[in-house]
């Protein structure tokens, strides 16, 4: 008799066939968030030889902390050394460690060779920079600090457009607190969600550390006296700390920062291990405490990259907290269905036991009857065999 399904077996069936269809949609979602926080993944695109794993850590100070340039200098040349400690050393081809560093620097009024004006905020920024970044350059080209001058600045499309009405103006001039500098290239402005609610509707621009010195005024230098002004460069600040690194063992690099760093500057400091933020099990326990990792209690002032990248860290919580709690679904089935299973096993074990054990009699005697009947037909065969041997034996006689 065709045994028919219940329809609490078809009710079953569609829940768990609707879990499984919701845990791949938030696998889905999850993925798409954590890959459009582009920055997070730097590490990835450095190691461009496939070979060992890398780690990218960011470190954000307060603006009373105290790190800057110098403070940088030998954060990496601590790490270099650790790194030859465990037998990592360069290879020749690239830096063993890329490093970054910036500072906010606040709003400016900006003026181009026509006279237009626009406010931006302006960073200040040193190392590599750009490569942390990942911005999408509109025309021109990113600087660097190998650069021979370094008076050339990095603006976004925004205000591209709103000093010159266009974006294609790599080589032209900007002026901020009277310091003239070099358009290097144009960006364009974040598009991702997260980055538009946290960049805000202020154009952007990016700039050394040399030229940051000479817009705030100088100090006692340590550069080349700018010609214009007589004014010297000598702005170290330093709130924003990033570096690749190998990792001869897992969380190497983390757990070097955290002891180099975070007793000096206690409360001061916030260390973030790019690498595996986005990761299911970290962003879990995080809510169990969404505002530590929400909101910001040690006065640190953070760039519009971190905090877009913290708020897709507090939309993947709950994307995979609920991709958690669905994929409980076809587990708790599949524990239901050993659990009836093992029932319906232990109520027919008997009937089962005789049903086998009856089986294995008949096979056991359908054996036996075949080795007989075997035996007894190689008997047969070899009585006849000596039938026809003495046969033959008469007849040559």
């Amino acid at each position: 008799m065709k045994k028919r399904f219940r329809p609490v077996h078809i009710v079953i069936a569609a829940v768990n066939a609707a879990a499984v269809a919701g845990v791949l949609i938030l696998t889905a979602m999850g993925n798409s968030a954590a890959r459009s926080q582009r920055y997070n993944y730097a590490h990835e695109n450095w190691k461009n030889d496939g070979k060992g794993e890398y780690s990218q850590i960011s470190c954000f100070f307060s603006s009373d902390a105290g790190f800057d340039r110098n403070e940088a200098k030998g954060v990496k040349a601590r790490l270099m050394e650790k790194l030859k400690e465990s037998a990592v050393n360069p290879n020749g081809r690239q830096k063993l460690v890329p490093d970054a560093y910036s500072a906010m620097l606040g709003s400016f009024t900006v003026t181009g060779e026509t006279g237009k004006r626009s406010e931006a905020e302006i960073t200040a920024s040193g190392g590599d920079f750009f490569l942390f970044r990942g911005f999408e350059l509109v025309s021109g080209a990113f600087f660097s600090e190998d650069d021979l001058m370094q008076d050339g600045v990095v603006i976004d499309r925004q205000l591209a457009w709103n000093i010159y009405g266009t974006d294609n103006i790599a080589g032209k001039s900007i002026y901020i607190n009277g310091i003239k500098l070099y358009i290097s290239g144009v960006i364009e402005a974040p598009r991702t969600d997260p980055e538009e609610r946290c960049v805000g509707s202020t154009p952007r621009a990016y700039i050394s550390y040399y030229a940051a010195g000479l817009i705030l005024g100088g100090g006692d230098g340590y550069d080349d006296l700018n010609e214009d002004t007589g004014i010297t460069s000598d702005f170290r600040e330093i709130t924003c700390y990033e570096c690749i690194s190998p990792e001869p063992v897992e969380n190497f690099t983390y757990n070097f920062m955290k002891k180099d760093l975070s007793e000096l500057y206690k409360g001061k400091i916030s260390i973030v291990n790019n690498t595996e933020r986005f990761e299911s099990k970290p962003r879990i326990k995080a809510l169990k405490r969404l505002d530590d990792s929400v909101v910001r209690k040690d006065g640190i002032v953070l760039p519009f990259w971190e905090n877009a990248s913290r708020m897709v860290e507090f939309k993947l919580s709950f994307i995979y907290g609920g991709r958690r709690l669905l994929l409980a679904i076809p587990l708790i089935t599949l524990l239901w269905l050993i659990t009836v299973a093992y029932r319906a096993f232990m109520r027919k074990k008997d009937r089962l036991g005789k049903a086998v054990g009856g089986f294995v009699s008949a096979k056991t005697a359908e054996l036996r009857k075949k080795r007989s009947d075997s035996a007894k037909e190689n008997k047969e065969s070899s009585e006849k065999e000596k039938q026809e041997q003495t046969k033959e034996s008469k007849n040559k006689k």
